[in-house]
C-alpha cells in the first residue's frame, strides 16, 4: 500500500533541489502531485518525470509572492481534483550578506519568499482543509531557523518565523483536523550550495558527526512521512534531519 495514495499534494519549489526529490517522493507514495515553481520548462520536466513514476502530476507556474497568482493556483487545483490534502510550502531563497553589508533589497527579497511566500500558501489552501476537515501543512525551515548563521540575517529570520507560524497554526487548526509540521534541514547538496567554495564546503561536512552533505532524497523521506497517516500524532513539530550537525 503506497502511503500518499490520491492524496492531492501541492509543493511549491517543486522543479528543484528538495522540492523535486520530494515531488518524486510523493509520486512514488501514490500521490496525486501539483508541481509548482516559477519556470515553466522546469515544471513540465519534474511533471514527466512524476508521471514516469505512474503518478497523476500536473503543474502551475506559481511566484509564492504574487497572491493572487497563488489563490488562482490553488482554486484550479480544487476545480480539477476535489480537494487539497497535502501542501509542502518549499520555496525558498537566499541572498546572504553581513548585517552590515545587507542591503534593503535582499532583505526584503528573501522576506518575501521565504516568510511571506509561506503564510500566502498556507491561508490559500486552509479554507479548503477546514471543509474537508483534514489536511497536513509542512513548512520548510532549516537550522539556521534555530541556531542562526553569520552572514544569513535575512534567511535566518524567515526560518525561524515559519517556526513561529508552524507552532501557532498547529493550535489554531489541530482542532479542525489538519496537522501542522516544519522540518529544519542541515546542509543539502542541493543547487543552493553552488555557489559555495569547496573548501568551505569541506568544512560543512567536518562539522557533521556523520561527515557529509545530505541529500535531497533524506529530506524528501522526512516530508512523505509527515504527509502520511502514519505521522497521524505528530503536530506543531520541527524535525531537524541534519546529520546531528547541531549535536
Amino acid at each position: 500500500m503506497q502511503r500518499l495514495q490520491n492524496k492531492v499534494s501541492l509543493i511549491t519549489g517543486a522543479a528543484q533541489g528538495i522540492g523535486l526529490a520530494t515531488a518524486l517522493k510523493f509520486a512514488s507514495e501514490g500521490a496525486i502531485v501539483i508541481v509548482c515553481d516559477i519556470r515553466q520548462s522546469a515544471i513540465d520536466e519534474a511533471v514527466r518525470q512524476c508521471q514516469a513514476l505512474g503518478a497523476q502530476a500536473a503543474g502551475y507556474v506559481m511566484d509564492v509572492t504574487q497572491r493572487d497568482r497563488v489563490d488562482a493556483v490553488v482554486g484550479q487545483v480544487r476545480e480539477q481534483f476535489g480537494r487539497i490534502d497535502v501542501l509542502v510550502n518549499n520555496a525558498g531563497i537566499t541572498q546572504d550578506a553581513r548585517l552590515q553589508k545587507m542591503t534593503l533589497e535582499q532583505f526584503d527579497r528573501v522576506i518575501d519568499v521565504n516568510l511571506r511566500g509561506v503564510f500566502h500558501c498556507a491561508q490559500a489552501v486552509t479554507d479548503s482543509m477546514v471543509a474537508q476537515g483534514s489536511g497536513v501543512i509542512l513548512n520548510a525551515s532549516s537550522v539556521v531557523g534555530i541556531y542562526g548563521n553569520f552572514g544569513q540575517t535575512n534567511y535566518a529570520a524567515t526560518k525561524f518565523g515559519v517556526i513561529g507560524f508552524t507552532k501557532t497554526w498547529s493550535r489554531e487548526l489541530g482542532p479542525k483536523g489538519i496537522r501542522v509540521n516544519a522540518v529544519a534541514p542541515g546542509f543539502v547538496t542541493t543547487p543552493i550550495l553552488a555557489t559555495i567554495p569547496e573548501n568551505v564546503l569541506k568544512e560543512m561536512e567536518h562539522r557533521v558527526p556523520l561527515k557529509r552533505l545530505g541529500r535531497p532524497e533524506e529530506i524528501a523521506n522526512v516530508y512523505a512521512f509527515l504527509a502520511s497517516d502514519e505521522a497521524s500524532y505528530i503536530n506543531g513539530a520541527v524535525i531537524e534531519v541534519s546529520g546531528g550537525m547541531t549535536v
